[in-house]
């Protein structure tokens, strides 16, 4: 884990000062060549000077040949959202298409509001019509006669059009509100759509230029787009599956997603506890924030008069967030607790819990990664998908809830939280409730990585060895004794 930490920083490091052109443009080889003649020809602190100049040099070369990772997902390595842009007609000064965004991440959705997509122009392209998607501004259209174009921006914005939009507005994939579910959780609906009319664009396949710059939003940042690839021109089946159409042109978009980039704290903790051990570790501290003092309104106690009041305040309609005040800050808390033993057998109970009074999480999932989910007898309330990125390593599931039933985890209150049981088959070979190995390695909730304890913390056995325990009884006792001893010699 400090290796990835290591390498991720690192990496993160070499990809900003990649980004950074007005830096790279003023790295001066020939001034490094002076300093070098000057290090080599100073008799005093000529080694210490050398080494510091080597290092500097074994640097700007790790930053050029090393790529971020910043976006690489372990649990997920191929997850990303594809955009296909499929072009299936011409227009007397542009063309239609239909752009569909597929999300083939396996446990990342896009929830409401939903996602806003953007892009800027090559040439002076106008959106002269759309169908399942609107966007956000039109733009300067004061030239236009007549008809008026939809959006005469350089950089549209495009959202898709709420549940009830009329039949004749519509296509396949479309008006959901923005929100695309993940591909394990609901495959049937991972994927979304709209229509538009392109004029002032190319008219064949050598005059059309493709779009640059994409944006997506889910709803807020965390997904980098990469340039457009034109691809073979995507295939229909007709409704009577007898007969082929072709796309005029086809190109791809790339999106993947960054937990780094999307806030700048975590959003969930994991707190653990057992039957064989008193203590509760809790979510550590400040784990997703602190509590701003300077600003009371930041959180509200779950014990205030004043909370009905906060809750339906102005900050309702703009769904800011407002958590209830704990010492770790979390929106969300996953609790593993390590509930019975028996024979060939043990149960552990999850608790998922919504501590945001302004925040319903739908179509939630969970993500959990331990080396006894190969034997996952039974699972109770929740539905369980095995995730395998890795050939002949089966240690993570991916579970979430049952539709109609528990699928959505309400805002904080009595009913802000869902849990379930789950029971797993004993391995003598690898089973024991020593040093921890009974709680799980990583716990993700909705796509994002949970702030763990520190495993020094986790329960332990009683009488291991690993974490003496002196009671203060014993620490009373110890000093009274050592007192006497001391009394018996003056």
């Amino acid at each position: 884990m400090l290796e990835g930490s290591l390498s991720f920083s690192f990496s993160f490091s070499c990809a900003n000062l990649k980004l950074n052109h007005s830096i790279k443009h003023r790295i001066n080889y020939q001034g490094l060549k002076q300093d070098m003649e000057t290090v080599l020809s100073s008799p005093i602190g000529s080694t210490s000077k050398l080494s510091s100049f080597i290092i500097l040099l074994l640097f700007l070369f790790s930053c050029s040949t090393f790529t971020s990772t910043e976006a690489y997902d372990a649990l997920d390595p191929t997850g990303n959202i594809t955009i296909k842009w499929d072009l299936i007609s011409w227009t007397p000064d542009g063309y239609v298409a239909v752009v569909t965004m597929y999300n083939f991440q396996q446990y990342r959705h896009i929830q409401a509001p939903g996602w806003t997509l953007g892009w800027t122009w090559a040439k002076k392209e106008v959106i002269w019509s759309m169908m399942g998607g609107q966007t956000t501004e039109q733009g300067d259209c004061s030239k236009y006669k007549g008809n008026t174009p939809h959006c005469c921006k350089k950089d549209p914005t495009v959202v898709d059009l709420l549940p009830g939009t009329p039949y004749n507005q519509q296509i396949a994939n479309c008006c959901k509100g923005g929100v695309i579910n993940s591909w394990v959780q609901d495959s049937a609906n991972a994927a979304s759509s709209f229509q538009v009319s392109v004029g002032a664009a190319g008219t064949t396949n050598r005059t059309v230029r493709l779009p640059r710059n994409f944006t997506l939003k889910a709803p807020g940042p965390g997904y980098t787009c990469g340039p457009a690839k034109i691809v073979k021109p995507t295939q229909f089946m007709t409704s009577d599956k007898r007969r082929k159409t072709q796309a005029m042109m086809t190109w791809n978009v790339t999106c993947t997603y960054s937990q780094f980039l999307a806030q700048k704290t975590p959003t969930c903790c994991v707190s653990l506890s057992s039957f064989y051990n008193d203590t509760i570790v809790s979510c550590p501290t400040c784990a997703c924030g602190c509590q701003n003092i300077t600003e009371p309104g930041s959180c509200v106690s779950k014990r205030s008069p004043l909370l009905a009041s906060a809750v339906s305040g102005p900050g309702k309609s703009s769904n800011t967030p407002l958590l209830q005040c704990t010492s770790h800050m979390c929106p969300v808390r996953v609790h593993w607790h390590v509930k019975l033993n028996y024979k060939e057998y043990w149960r552990v109970k999850i608790t998922i819990t919504n501590f945001n009074y302004r925040m319903n999480y739908t179509q939630w999932n969970l993500v959990v990664q331990h080396p006894n989910f190969d034997n996952l007898t039974q699972l109770f309330s929740f539905n369980y998908k095995s995730l395998t990125p890795y050939a002949g390593l089966n240690d993570t599931a991916m579970l979430w809830g049952v539709k109609f039933y528990n699928d959505l985890l309400s805002e904080a209150g009595p009913l802000g939280n869902v849990q379930s049981e789950l029971l797993f088959r004993k391995d003598a070979s690898t089973f024991t409730f020593e040093k921890g190995w009974a709680f799980p390695r990583r716990i993700y909730f909705n796509g994002d990585n949970c702030v763990m304890p520190p495993p020094d913390a986790y329960p332990w056995l009683p009488n291991t060895g690993f974490r003496p325990v002196i009671s203060q009884l014993q620490s009373v006792v110890t000093i009274l004794a050592s007192i006497v001893f001391l009394w018996a010699f003056v």
